[in-house]
């Protein structure tokens, strides 16, 4: 079975950075993209970032594109998630999870979640 546990969220300034990092541990069903995912405070779920098994393919939200960088260290262990020129309106809790089929991109796509790490951004 697949646990995921994220970490690195906090409190930072508008236009500042933070990593996210996100444990994985067991090997998933199938070689499916790795996702993260936000929820702020009276809103869905949404879609922020996913890239491929090998790592060759990176998908993002146009919300975050030019702004936020995904990636996974070279085991496969670790998904990370580089978020720079941060605001308020990114604030949101921050999920990771695992593909459950191939070009998996919205929420029903993945499984596994994490139970995430709060970002919050003050202005």
């Amino acid at each position: 079975q697949v646990q995921l546990v994220e970490s690195g969220g906090g409190l930072v300034q508008a236009g500042g950075s933070l990593r996210l990092s996100c444990a994985i541990s067991g090997r998933p069903v199938g070689n499916y993209r790795l996702g993260w995912f936000r929820q702020a405070p009276g809103k869905i779920r949404e879609f922020v970032a996913a890239i491929s098994w090998s790592g060759a393919s990176t998908y993002y939200a146009d919300s975050v594109k030019g702004r936020f960088a995904i990636s996974r260290d070279n085991p496969g262990n670790t998904l990370y998630l580089q978020m720079n020129s941060l605001n308020p309106e990114d604030t949101a809790l921050y999920s990771c999870a695992v593909g459950l089929r191939p070009y998996a991109t919205t929420v029903a796509d993945f499984g596994s979640w994490g139970r995430g790490t709060q970002v919050t951004v003050s202005s």
